[in-house]
């Protein structure tokens, strides 16, 4: 995919209000002709929306294409693209198809806001079409904003799959993957055996960022859909390269498109963030209610001392400030999607107050929220109401605890007050939590002449048919 060149002609008028108009192209090679892609992307914020109605409006522009061959005017197109009708400002996209033969063209293309005629912009490159012969070759690289299923018939679907272009070949700061499209031909007549494609990004010394291969039957037309990680590949420009070879490794074919990454979070935690419009990220939607609410699901994932400060945050009704940490603490954990990171955590957050909510506390808040929060679901829970001279408790096992690198632990919680669901972590051997030797003579407080040793000392009871936790916890 070719980003046109940003070479405006001379009926450009500067100073006007231009059109920002993402164009790119693709060449493919089609069964009986050839043809381009031409993709178009208009900023709503760049046109003029006019009202349709007391709440709704539309944009549109008038679009120009000629394709040129010396002084011939090969092919030329011209159409209105109109915006949807919209309550608000948004983007609009197109996707126009032309066959060609084999050649060299100059494409020109001009963009005019048909509600303000003076917002004009136009644009002017080069493309070449070249699928004649019988060797293996390829189409030019698509970079995709979005790919989905769809048995449609509309302009971006292809090969019952919705491929929605990049605009700008511009990947922003929330974008953790990137999606590319590329066709390969003719490998049935050009190598009668498996081969393979290699596709990796370079940075602009060559140097290989991520890379990925995958292995091709040899037929008329391979497609080649893939999904590229790039949530830590820091702000930059780069090529995207895909390369095709068979099994010597000898080069048969390479297509190659410029992109640029912005990634401005990737190190968030070494981050100035004074210097961010928060008008423009996730928690500016937060109102006090809500941001008091997600601040306080994420303390048991704080260190001490940061429990300290949303503390104070929390008291002193600093919404400027709470909005900042929210912030910067989703960017610490997804520098490319904090919104969605947040979303997801607090599903599970709502789901662990409403199982465990206090009439006091939030549920995460209790103990039981508290280690669900941090540690994550227990693989075992072990639950016992009816033993005669223990209140009731619960056993949670953890195969493993990534945190302290500690496997096969236990959280022990009781409810001493009998009070509904009030319960309290009794003892746990995981580093850094409530360690009670003497956990199950605090729990059997009821039965204290079956104390095991001195009543001073003694760290256990005697064992007794009614009396299972030790037994709960050895089977665990």
């Amino acid at each position: 995919m070719h980003l046109l060149l940003l070479l405006p002609l001379l009926g450009w008028a500067l100073g006007a209000t231009a059109i920002d108009a993402g164009l790119s192209y693709a060449t493919f090679k089609g069964i009986d002709q050839h043809y381009i892609e031409v993709y178009l992307h208009i900023a709503g914020k760049s046109v003029t929306f006019v009202p349709v109605n007391d709440s709704l409006g539309q944009a549109g522009v008038e679009v120009l294409l000629v394709f040129k061959k010396g002084e011939e005017i090969v092919k030329f197109d011209k159409f209105q693209l109109n915006s949807p009708v919209t309550p608000r400002i948004l983007d609009f996209i197109d996707l126009k198809r032309y066959t060609l033969a084999d050649g060299t063209y100059q494409l020109l293309v001009s963009v005019k806001d048909v509600n303000n005629p003076e917002n004009t912009k136009e644009y002017s490159t080069q493309c070449t079409m070249a699928f004649d012969g019988e060797a293996l070759m390829q189409s030019d690289i698509q970079l995709l904003a979005a790919v989905h299923k769809d048995e449609g018939t509309g302009p971006f679907v292809k090969n019952g799959l919705y491929m929605e272009p990049l605009p700008h070949n511009f990947y922003g700061k929330y974008a953790s993957t990137l999606a590319f499209y590329n066709e390969i031909y003719q490998a049935d007549k050009a190598i009668a055996e498996d081969y393979a494609v290699s596709y990796f990004i370079e940075d602009g010394n060559a140097k290989i960022m991520v890379i990925g291969h995958k292995r091709q039957k040899p037929n008329a037309l391979n497609p080649i859909l893939m999904q590229m990680d790039i949530a830590s590949l820091p702000s930059g420009n780069y090529t995207l390269v895909v390369e095709v070879r068979n099994k010597t490794k000898q080069l048969l074919s390479r297509k190659s498109v410029f992109f640029q990454r912005s990634n401005p979070y990737l190190n968030a935690q070494q981050i100035d963030l004074s210097g961010v419009n928060i008008a423009d990220e996730f928690v500016s939607r937060l109102d006090k209610k809500a941001l008091d609410y997600s601040l306080r699901a994420i303390t048991p994932l704080l260190p001490p001392n940061d429990v300290e400060v949303v503390n104070l945050m929390l008291k002193n009704d600093s919404l400027n400030a709470q909005r900042m940490y929210l912030l910067s603490y989703w960017l610490q954990k997804s520098p490319t999607a904090p919104q969605f990171a947040y979303e997801k955590f607090m599903e599970v957050a709502r789901a662990v107050d409403k199982e465990f909510h206090s009439g006091f506390r939030y549920g995460f808040e209790t103990d039981r929220g508290y280690v669900y929060i941090k540690y994550g679901q227990p693989n075992d829970i072990e639950r016992r109401e009816t033993e005669p001279s223990a209140p009731p408790y619960e056993v949670w096992s953890y195969n493993e605890i990534p945190q302290t690198r500690q496997n096969n632990v236990r959280f022990i919680f009781y409810n001493p007050s009998l009070a509904a669901e009030d319960f309290i972590l009794l003892h746990s051997d995981v580093v850094g939590e409530v360690n009670n030797p003497q956990w199950m003579r605090e729990l059997y407080r009821d039965a204290p002449n079956d104390i095991d040793g001195n009543y001073f000392d003694g760290t256990g009871v005697q064992d007794n048919f009614n009396r299972n936790a030790n037994r709960v916890i050895k089977d665990n």
